[in-house]
């Protein structure tokens, strides 16, 4: 039996329909908004993996090239490996559906998203998170949504939703924005040096659209009235909580309050779980998975508590303070420009390389094929974190993270007219301690200036945190990476002293208000 529920949207047509295609996966919703359409596919294992102790969630976005009436290029004419575009917006579906999931379904999961149909105005990235959201709806996949997710443009001083692709060429701002009903979940975009309050003016429009949708979303599931399948949760052994609270609870609570470098600390925990590990290995054998949990859970809980009760993080700095800055140019002779930025345990080096006209990246997908002319690369080696790790193809975070910078950056380019040169940034992160993507945005400004690229003003950027327990909210700046694995929000601001250029959200917690996004921007603009 096919479903049908659609809404309109900024005067169009948004239809969610389920019954008619893929029938045997655990949930399918096609999306129709004018001619562009996509249709979302979920399938979740019946049980986790034994031993699984985290979410394997997998997010595809593929566009198919007879979408919009065309043949692939290449020698064997069919689609290959997902391009830059298909990553990136993969990831615009992952983010948002991510932290709605409950916290202890660890079965593997998988959401296929496929643009079958494009009207070359409309990008189908919202409308993959919209039917992913709607198609895990309908599923028995727990899941605690919906969501929706909403593109907001403004051209002449006016919001557009979801605005066409001739319309964001003439807007000065391009966000996209995900969330609940009542509150924002995944915020990321670039603007031409944008207040504050236009910011969150914009996130407020848009998210009365998300209200629409999500509501659309709800009518829809209970038109089906398919039950969640339940969570069928491990228990730890007896008592087992309770000794590693007595062995460890004090011992992680003085180490979060102790100043310490990276380095120090991971051995210092590193040394509190193996003691523990070792005192009940004989009264728990085998339960070394259930004691590490524990011992996460409560290094967690210290961190969290040392922030909020004491107003000081683990460096030992107050909520709001940065880390002291170095910065260095014109180290690599060869270079065209080069710039060396360290912020704390945070390091990049960045070159900036000029060339002409026929070094432009060509770009081809659903829409005519164009060309880019200026690019940032971000690289992202295991010796930055002190690890042995894999070295070749560049992976979805590295493209995540160089496509923040490179849209905080690219706004400030001269145009073509004013300086014809095709420009390159390559960013090497050489330490990694929070925020290695806003430090790529403070090296490739230095780097761009040094190579003699006329920068209309200087850009940075810094990433904030967030530790949240009912009522009680901390706003930290320039967060660590212990501050982002543990606290509840990662969001990278970056920008001139002017305004915002660009900016990308993500959170681990179910949502956060318009206010506490207004005081993290407020509190962004003054580490600017």
């Amino acid at each position: 039996m096919v479903f049908t529920k659609e809404v309109d949207l900024g005067g169009k047509a948004f239809s969610f329909e389920t019954g008619r295609f893929a029938k045997q996966a655990d949930g399918a919703i096609m999306v129709r908004y004018a001619d562009t359409m996509v249709l979302a596919s979920v399938v979740s294992a019946r049980e986790a993996k034994e031993g699984q102790d985290y979410f394997p969630l997998q997010v595809e976005y593929r566009e198919k090239t007879a979408a919009a009436g065309k043949i692939p290029g290449g020698f064997f004419k069919r689609e290959g490996r997902p391009t830059e575009k298909e990553i990136l917006s993969s990831r615009l579906i992952d983010r948002p559906i991510r932290p709605m999931f409950p916290k202890d379904y660890f079965n593997e999961t998988q959401v296929l998203v496929t643009v079958y149909s494009s009207d070359m105005q409309h990008d189908g990235d919202i409308l993959g998170a919209c039917a992913a959201s709607a198609a895990l709806m309908v599923s028995d996949i727990p899941f605690d949504g919906p969501i929706a997710e909403v593109r907001v443009g403004r051209v002449q001083g006016k919001f557009i939703i979801n605005p066409t692709f001739d319309e964001l060429e003439k807007s000065d701002l391009d966000v996209t924005v995900a969330g609940t009903a009542d509150s924002i979940v995944m915020v990321e975009g670039e603007s031409k040096e944008i207040s504050e309050a236009d910011m969150l003016a914009a996130l407020k429009f848009g998210n009365e659209y998300i209200r629409i949708l999500c509501h659309a979303q709800v009518e829809l599931a209970e038109m089906i009235k398919r039950p969640k399948r339940p969570i069928l949760l491990p228990e730890s052994p007896a008592g087992l909580v309770d000794a590693v609270q007595e062995l460890a609870g004090l011992k992680l609570k003085d180490l979060s309050r102790t100043v310490l470098s990276k380095e120090e600390r991971s051995e210092a925990t590193g040394k509190v779980y193996q003691e523990v590990n070792q005192a009940l290995a004989e009264k728990y054998p085998d339960q070394e998975e259930w004691i590490n949990h524990v011992l996460h859970d409560l290094e967690k809980e210290a961190m969290r508590s040392t922030i909020l009760d004491d107003g000081k993080r683990l460096d030992g700095r107050g909520l709001a303070d940065i880390r002291p800055i170095t910065c260095d140019v014109g180290l690599l002779p060869r270079t065209h420009g080069s710039a060396l930025f360290t912020r704390g345990e945070t390091q990049s080096l960045t070159s900036a390389t000029l060339g002409t006209k026929l070094d432009e990246q060509i770009l081809d997908g659903l829409l005519p094929e164009t060309t880019k002319r200026f690019m940032l690369h971000y690289n992202f080696p295991p010796f930055s974190v002190g690890e042995v790790g894999r070295v070749g193809a560049v992976g979805r975070r590295e493209i995540g993270h160089g496509n923040l910078a490179e849209r905080a950056l690219k706004n400030l380019i001269p145009t073509e007219t004013d300086f014809p040169y095709t420009v390159r940034v390559v960013s090497d992160i050489l330490e990694s301690n929070g925020s290695s993507s806003m430090a790529t945005v403070c090296a490739g400004s230095l780097a761009l200036f040094d190579a003699g690229v006329p920068l209309r003003r200087p850009i940075a950027g810094i990433a904030m945190g967030l530790v949240k327990e009912n009522e009680k909210v901390a706003i930290l700046s320039d967060i660590l990476g212990n501050e982002d694995h543990l606290g509840d929000m990662d969001f990278k601001v970056a920008g001139t002293r002017e305004g915002i250029t660009a900016f990308q959200m993500d959170i681990k917690i179910k949502g956060i208000t318009i206010e506490i996004m207004e005081k993290a921007l407020q509190q962004a603009k003054e580490g600017r």
